[in-house]
């Protein structure tokens, strides 16, 4: 039985940071306890825990422009965080977990700023028939959470830019991002910002659970800091066990290249390459050379020792992985 609501409100716009700390709120909750905890992330895509990154964004477009790139622990589709986006997670026991109360949460705090809501299926929110709230779920060691986006003023053009796959031909097995028609909560109130639905989401918790709420702080927590590091490690990002193959081909002065790759742990495990080159030696030479490479355009790129590296690069480029 919940018997105290406490409120964390995340300072920081770090996604790794924001993602440990949602994992040690889950680790230190005790089973009479429910906590709202409200974050946000600055210029970020997240994605699923069984998704591959290459096949649900640009990766190589989200490095150049400084977007950072993170993977959460829960399962579901890749979305695009930016100030204009509020994150919440519920978390408590499993034993105590209820999702109906916690969407009956995001539906007040909605009322509370004069919008009608209405859940589809289990993951989406709407207003106005469109998504405005994404949510997953996770669970570990017998304690539970639910956490999702609220779109209030995020750049929808941005994410639609990040979250475009790649051009590539790419077969994984890792789960695919369902696109959805969606909607920022300030296109139907012009006067909602994140501050203010920072403030409905902490009273409709309080009103839905029938319990005052109090507020918390975190500092200089070494755990945080370690899990941090897992978080925005490459091994962590990267590194899922889902195999893929990938492809692409292309024509230059010099020939024709079709380059086939195996992918697994973020690592070209094999290369297979055709080619029309005079240069007989080109095809085993690039297969050498990518054979245990990360699949990063820096790292490809460094890997290739030929005078047509650039060329192969570009090629690669083209394909917006």
């Amino acid at each position: 039985m919940i018997k105290q609501l406490k409120i964390y409100i995340s300072k920081s716009l770090n996604p790794y940071e924001n993602i440990a700390t949602e994992k040690y709120l889950l680790d230190t909750i005790s089973d009479d306890c429910c906590t709202l905890y409200l974050w946000q992330n600055q210029n970020t895509v997240v994605i699923g825990k069984n998704q591959n990154p290459w096949a649900e964004c640009k990766c190589a477009l989200l490095e150049q422009e400084g977007v950072k790139l993170a993977r959460r622990l829960s399962g579901g589709g890749a979305v695009f965080h930016d100030t204009g986006n509020l994150n919440f997670t519920f978390i408590c026991s499993t034993e105590n977990y209820d999702i109906n109360k916690h969407m009956l949460v995001i539906k007040k705090a909605c009322e509370i700023g004069g919008i009608d809501t209405e859940i589809s299926g289990r993951n989406d929110i709407l207003a106005d028939g469109r998504k405005f709230s994404g949510n997953a779920f996770y669970n570990s060691r017998g304690r539970s959470y639910h956490h999702g986006t609220i779109l209030i003023s995020a750049d929808k053009e941005r994410m639609q830019r990040y979250l475009t796959p790649s051009k590539a031909k790419l077969e994984t097995k890792g789960v695919k991002s369902v696109k959805s028609r969606v909607v920022n909560l300030s296109e139907l109130n012009p006067t909602l910002d994140c501050e203010i639905m920072r403030s409905n989401m902490i009273k409709a918790f309080e009103d839905v659970y029938g319990i005052k709420s109090t507020e918390f702080c975190i500092t200089n927590n070494n755990k945080i800091s370690e899990l941090t590091d897992t978080f925005k490690s490459w091994d962590y990002i990267y590194g899922t066990k889902i195999p893929f193959t990938f492809s692409c081909e292309d024509r230059f002065e010099w020939g024709g290249i079709q380059l086939n790759l195996q992918v697994k742990n973020g690592i070209i495990e094999g290369v297979k390459v055709y080619t029309d080159a005079m240069d007989f030696n080109l095809a085993d030479i690039i297969e050498a050379s990518l054979t245990g490479c990360k699949f990063e355009l820096s790292e490809i790129e460094k890997a290739l020792p030929t005078e047509f590296t650039k060329d192969i690069i570009d090629m690669l480029k083209e394909q917006e992985i």
